[in-house]
């Protein structure tokens, strides 16, 4: 009976044993341990990995901060105060970003407006003075360059992508305080304040509730991962300091003009010959629509890229490329997208019925000018980007020639590959490529198989992109 006892409880012992081994795996099997990831994620599922997160997270912001502050600089513009040049006249301070390593930098034009000479202090305490590439008033954007290399930049990230109650950080010179970091949230899209002079402003704004005061201008806006997703510009106040409501240009329209101003020293803005204004409820209702949302045409321009696509006065614009439009001001923000001749398809609703219509796009003076051929819906197009022939400058760098990327298009065969504006073709199948003429020659037929090889201003090596046409 002593011996039965004693194995009965050797055997509980045991039993205990293997249920608590057992338990413990079973657990850990229930809730995994987050392994660390120590291989680079595929930059294509950057944007997954981004909004996956659980809003009840903890959010740590240092690793952004650290990211992005480098690469802010103060700016300092002195102003002209008459007709003879002198050292003395009044100074104006301001933010800017560092976005390419070979001393491109991006602010706000208010900051340099009317300035004769415009001075950079980068973090690390060296100065420059900078030369003012281009101004774009319409969105209150100027490209300064210093003569510099290997300097630390931000890179652009997808400000389509953010979403309301989003944290984002704003970093710049605010009271001359450099290298300040203030967080908060996107408050809103797509806002319009009539902030900028020119008639043809483009004010889409991202709203912030991060701490914005004056000096802060021109200085980055910046995702948790620490990607430029918006130039802080503007801020609404009764006091002159923060309050809560700042504004900033999103990051994908700051980089389309900033890319014109270096490419080109102007923006080639598109334009539709529409007049438009916001959905209201009673319009909504009088127009058939099932949501107070689009933007209607109230004039056209005569002869204009509207009349000639067939748009018509109570037309209701809802999509231009598949992106929705909600207001008017969005829709300014989607056509600065896109240069003249390109042709986008728009999506409306006339009659209570939604229809598609294709719209090429023609510049202020009505002309369909062409950056890559005489047709718009050429080969180029169809892959999904658009290209021109190396300036001057371009050529000292590349002497055996090549083609520039000036822009891709969304959800093309090209963005699939990763390939960003700013690319230089120099070779295509492993051939050189002398310019756009000698590319356009070598494309091969549809269905065969594309490899372009290039390089990058201010990175060393060559890039290569697989493509099936």
């Amino acid at each position: 009976m002593q011996r039965m006892r004693v194995r009965t409880l050797s055997l509980l012992i045991v039993a205990c044993f293997v249920s608590a081994l057992l338990g413990v795996w079973l657990g850990r099997r229930a809730f995994p341990v987050p392994a660390t990831v120590s291989a680079p994620l595929n930059p294509a599922r950057d944007e997954l990995r981004l909004r996956t997160f659980a809003s009840s997270a903890p959010t740590d912001f240092t690793s952004a901060a650290e990211r992005v502050t480098p690469a802010v600089v103060s700016v300092a513009s002195r102003l002209r105060t008459g007709l003879v040049e002198s050292d003395v006249g009044t100074i104006t301070t301001g933010s800017a970003v560092i976005i390419s390593p070979d001393g491109y930098i991006a602010t706000n034009n208010h900051v340099i407006e009317g300035a004769r000479r415009v001075r950079i202090t980068l973090q690390d305490r060296r100065e420059f003075n900078a030369r003012v590439i281009g101004v774009d008033e319409s969105t209150d954007l100027a490209l300064l360059k210093i003569a510099a290399t290997d300097l630390p930049t931000v890179m652009f990230g997808n400000s389509d992508s953010l979403r309301v109650g989003e944290w984002v950080i704003a970093v710049g010179n605010p009271y001359s305080l450099n290298s300040t970091v203030t967080t908060g949230i996107v408050s809103a899209k797509g806002r319009s304040i009539d902030v900028l002079r020119p008639d043809d402003r483009i004010e889409s704004f991202i709203q912030t509730d991060a701490a914005v005061n004056p000096g802060n201008s021109g200085g980055p806006l910046v995702n948790t991962a620490g990607e430029l997703v918006g130039i802080n510009t503007a801020i609404i106040t009764n006091s002159g300091r923060h309050e809560g409501y700042a504004f900033a240009i999103p990051g994908n329209l700051a980089r389309r003009v900033l890319n014109d101003l270096r490419d080109f020293g102007e923006v080639q803005r598109a334009v539709l010959g529409v007049w438009v204004q916001g959905i209201n409820f009673a319009q909504a209702r009088r127009l058939h629509l099932d949501a107070a949302s689009g933007a209607v045409i109230t004039d056209l321009t005569p002869g204009g890229p509207g009349v000639r696509a067939g748009l018509r006065v109570g037309d209701v614009m809802t999509a231009i490329n598949g992106v929705a439009i909600n207001s008017s001001p969005e829709l300014q923000e989607q056509l600065s997208r896109y240069r003249p001749g390109q042709r986008v398809l728009l999506t409306l609703i006339r009659e209570g019925r939604s229809r598609d219509l294709s719209v090429l796009l023609r510049d202020k003076r009505n002309r369909a000018g062409q950056l890559v051929s005489d047709r718009s819906d050429d080969v180029l197009h169809l892959l999904g980007f658009e290209l021109r022939d190396l300036n001057e400058q371009e050529l000292a760098d590349h002497p055996r020639g090549g083609a520039r990327v000036v822009s891709i298009f969304r959800h093309s065969p090209i963005a699939a590959t990763n390939m960003t504006a700013g690319y230089t073709i120099t070779t295509l199948n492993g051939t050189p490529v002398a310019n756009l003429a000698a590319l356009l020659r070598r494309l091969p037929e549809p269905g065969e198989e594309m490899i372009f090889g290039g390089t990058y201003d201010g990175y060393s090596g060559e890039y290569f992109y697989q493509l099936t046409h």
